[in-house]
C-alpha cells in the first residue's frame, strides 16, 4: 500500500528545535516571575518554603492607604492621556510635512528626531531636568508631561512618516482641484486614512509613557509620581525596610493597571489594520 503524501514525519532542524527550547525557557522564567509576585502579594509570610503560611488580601489595602495610590493612579492615567494627545496634535502634522515637503537640511531634522528615540533617556534627561528646575517647574505635573513628550513626539513623527508617504499624493491632488483647501484635505480626505496609523502610535506612546521611569523620576515629586515611579520610591523608602508584598501588591496593580488601559485601547484599533491600510492605499 502506497504511503500517503500527507503524512510525513514530523522533522525540523536543529536551529529550529533550539529557538523553540528557548522561546519555551523565557515564557517559564517569565510566568515563573509573575506568579511568584502576584503570590507574594496575597502571603502572610513567605520565606523558606514553596507557598506562604497564609494568604489574605490586606498587602493591596494597606499599600494602597500608605503610598496614595488612587492619587497615584489618577496622575498615572492624566500624563499618559496628556502625552498621547499632545504628541498626536504635533506629531502627525510634523509628519506630514517631512513626508510631503524636501527642504535643506532635511535629513538633519531626522536624524535629531531620531535621537530622543535612540539614546538612553538619562543622558538627556538629567540637563533637561536642570532647565526644568530652573524655571521653577520640578516635582509638577507640567514637567512630568513636559519630559515624557521629548520622547513621545519624535516618536510619533518618526512612526507617522512612513505612513503617510505610501499614502497616494494623487488623492490629496484630487480633493484640491475640486476646491478643497489644505485643512479641508488634511482633516476630510487624509485624516480618515491616517486613523489606524494614529491609534497605532498612540497605543506605542501610551505603554512607553506608563512605563517610562528615568525622566518622570527626575522631575516629580509628591503629587506627580506615576506608578512605576511611586513603586520605586516604596521600594527604597525607610531604607528599603517596607514590607516586601507591599511592594509586590504595587507591581500587581501597575500591571493591571498597564492591561487595562492596553484593553482599552486595543478595542479601538486593530493592528492589523496599520499594514492593511498601507497596502490598500499603495496600491490606489
Amino acid at each position: 500500500m502506497a504511503v500517503s503524501t500527507l503524512e510525513r514525519p514530523l522533522a525540523a532542524r536543529p536551529s529550529t528545535w533550539f529557538v523553540w527550547a528557548g522561546m519555551a525557557a523565557f515564557a517559564v522564567f517569565l510566568l515563573g516571575i509573575l506568579i511568584a509576585v502576584v503570590v507574594d502579594s496575597f502571603g502572610r509570610q513567605w520565606f523558606d518554603t514553596w507557598f506562604p503560611e497564609g494568604l489574605t488580601t490586606d498587602r493591596y489595602t494597606e499599600a494602597w492607604d500608605r503610598f496614595a495610590l488612587g492619587e497615584v493612579v489618577g496622575v498615572t492615567v492624566f500624563v499618559a492621556v496628556t502625552v498621547v494627545v499632545v504628541s498626536v496634535l504635533v506629531g502627525v502634522p510634523a509628519a506630514y510635512v517631512l513626508a510631503r515637503r524636501d527642504f535643506p537640511g532635511k535629513r538633519a531634522v531626522m536624524l535629531l528626531f531620531l535621537l530622543p528615540v535612540l539614546m538612553p533617556p538619562i543622558t538627556y534627561g538629567i540637563p533637561l531636568a536642570t532647565v526644568m528646575y530652573s524655571f521653577g517647574l520640578g516635582r509638577t505635573l507640567t514637567a512630568v508631561v513636559l519630559v515624557n513628550l521629548v520622547p513621545s513626539v519624535p516618536f510619533v513623527i518618526l512612526t507617522m512618516t512612513p505612513f503617510i508617504e505610501q499614502i497616494n499624493p494623487a488623492i490629496e491632488s484630487a480633493a484640491r482641484m475640486c476646491g478643497a483647501r489644505t485643512r479641508q484635505v488634511f482633516t476630510r480626505v487624509l485624516a480618515p486614512l491616517l486613523v489606524p496609523g494614529i491609534l497605532a502610535a498612540a497605543i506605542l506612546v501610551l505603554v512607553r509613557t506608563v512605563g517610562l521611569f528615568e525622566l518622570t523620576f527626575l522631575v516629580s515629586g509628591p503629587g506627580s509620581d506615576t506608578l512605576v515611579v511611586a513603586i520605586y520610591r516604596g521600594m527604597t523608602s525607610a531604607g528599603g525596610g517596607e514590607a516586601r508584598q507591599l511592594i509586590s501588591a504595587m507591581s500587581v496593580i501597575y500591571t493591571a493597571t498597564m492591561l487595562v488601559m492596553l484593553v482599552v485601547a486595543l478595542r479601538f484599533v486593530n493592528p492589523t489594520q496599520l499594514v492593511a491600510q498601507v497596502k490598500e492605499t499603495r496600491d490606489d
